[in-house]
């Protein structure tokens, strides 16, 4: 067989199982064949994978890519090299840009901005705000692949729709057969916790934690959970990080509510203790909280309660995000290069099985994104998208080293064991060994029915 990329000797892993002993044939961007060691004897490209463990390529349903508008922090080919250099190969881009993407207008005027920029494949979100609620068949049929709506307040700015308007949203997006995801915070009680708290003078980084509670969240999952019960839509709960909200998903999942969620690897990984050492550096919207709803995210990972991880990559520059004042520090920091060794180290510490670690980064989102099969598995007809890993590999993250336009990570000198050592992205080499290498060829990828 002719084919354009053969993988050899590496060790295939599904969310099932792992496959030793076969090869993996490319042509044309497509899985071809996958058959045993050595029925490839001719291809335009080989790669050994002699000891390695080829996944599935890695998706990252929570970027925001900045473009257009705030193009000063990140823009689609910054944050796509950063994407593969962390072994991602397709994320899913957030809305709140300038303009934002809440119209098909402001949908066409992205593509058009990011066009020839991305490294990697991509997926854009939809902003539902009140005005643009009757434009979710339209933009449904012009290709987002989830809707959004910001319950809680958020960099850009992005207003949320009034309960009609969004009880009105969950309603359209349930006729598309597509999933409104919620950025799910109380906004009234985090209005009058910041108010107290500033009253009484807290300018230090634990106010902002004490700012949003875990009932804010709550209050908004709940809310969500009740819209997508009474319309029958789809819902997707963004960056969860409370264990009152991992009990109300499982909850809800029991009595039949199509509802997923996501969490990130700083809220799996630190706590809120992390903010006297951090300060504003680890400011995000949700914070993180304490040890207790970490553990809870993590049984809810493993128990199937909480699909996906995500990284809610969120560039910053120095003079936006490092204050002294957490009120004057602006939430997120990126996090799409930093989460695959994030996790594999996870992976070699026993606490997390690389198989799900597979279903959970890759198969669930592609399923949930409307993205799969063309994304998100091995398997032949489907992209030719792999994150190949190293599980022996140690290294150290480095904030130098980020390829984002933002330096800025809380994991600054995390010691890593597991790194991903090639990219590739339908059959196209985007990184090997840590570097981005060839051209610009993602695509968008539109949902797929």
């Amino acid at each position: 067989m002719d084919v354009d990329l053969v993988i050899r000797n590496g060790k295939i892993v599904t969310p099932q199982r792992v496959y030793e002993g076969d090869d993996i044939a490319v042509k044309k961007g497509k899985t071809v064949s996958i058959d045993k060691q050595g029925s490839f004897p001719e291809a335009q490209e080989f790669i050994d994978a002699e000891g390695k463990y080829i996944l599935p390529g890695i998706i990252d349903v929570h970027v925001h890519y900045r473009e257009p508008g705030y193009t000063y922090k990140e823009d689609f080919e910054s944050g796509s090299m950063a994407a593969a250099a962390g072994g991602v190969t397709t994320v899913c881009d957030m809305p709140n840009n300038l303009p934002f993407c809440s119209t098909v207008e402001a949908f066409q005027e992205k593509l058009e901005t990011i066009k020839g920029k991305a490294y990697v494949d991509y997926g854009l979100i939809a902003a539902v705000v009140g005005e643009t609620v009757e434009e979710i068949p339209k933009l449904a049929e012009a290709g987002i692949n989830v809707f959004k709506i910001f319950m809680g307040s958020t960099v850009g700015g992005v207003p949320a729709p009034d309960d009609g308007g969004m009880l009105r949203a969950f309603q359209l997006v349930a006729e598309t057969g597509l999933r409104i995801g919620v950025h799910a915070e109380n906004n009234p009680i985090m209005d009058y916790l910041t108010a107290k708290l500033k009253e009484a003078g807290r300018t230090d980084p634990l106010a902002h934690v004490e700012a949003r509670p875990p009932v804010a969240e709550a209050e908004a999952i709940q809310r969500a959970i009740l819209f997508a019960a009474e319309t029958g839509c789809k819902l997707h709960i963004y960056h969860l990080s409370s264990k009152e909200g991992v009990r109300l998903i499982k909850e809800a999942k029991e009595k039949g509510v199509q509802v997923s969620a996501e969490t990130g690897p700083h809220y799996l990984l630190l706590d809120c203790s992390y903010m006297n050492k951090l300060g504003s550096i680890l400011k995000m919207n949700p914070p993180v909280r304490s040890r207790e709803h970490g553990e809870a995210l993590w049984q809810g990972l493993l128990d199937g309660t909480v699909e996906v991880i995500a990284t809610d990559h969120s560039p910053h520059t120095p003079d936006e995000k490092i204050k002294d004042n957490i009120w004057e520090a602006i939430p997120g920091f990126p996090g799409v290069e930093t989460s695959v060794p994030l996790l594999l180290t996870q992976v070699n510490e026993g606490r997390l099985p690389l198989m799900t670690y597979v279903k959970l980064a890759s198969e669930n989102p592609a399923r949930l994104f409307n993205l799969y099969p063309r994304k998100g598995t091995i398997q032949i007809g489907s992209d030719a998208d792999f994150t190949i890993v190293d599980m022996e590999k140690e290294g150290v993250i480095s904030k130098e080293k980020l390829h984002s336009k933002s330096k800025i990570t809380p994991f600054d000198g995390w010691k890593v064991k597991g790194l991903p050592v090639y990219t590739i992205v339908r059959g196209n080499v985007v990184m090997k060994e840590g570097e981005t290498v060839g051209k610009p060829n993602g695509e968008l990828i539109k949902p797929i029915a």
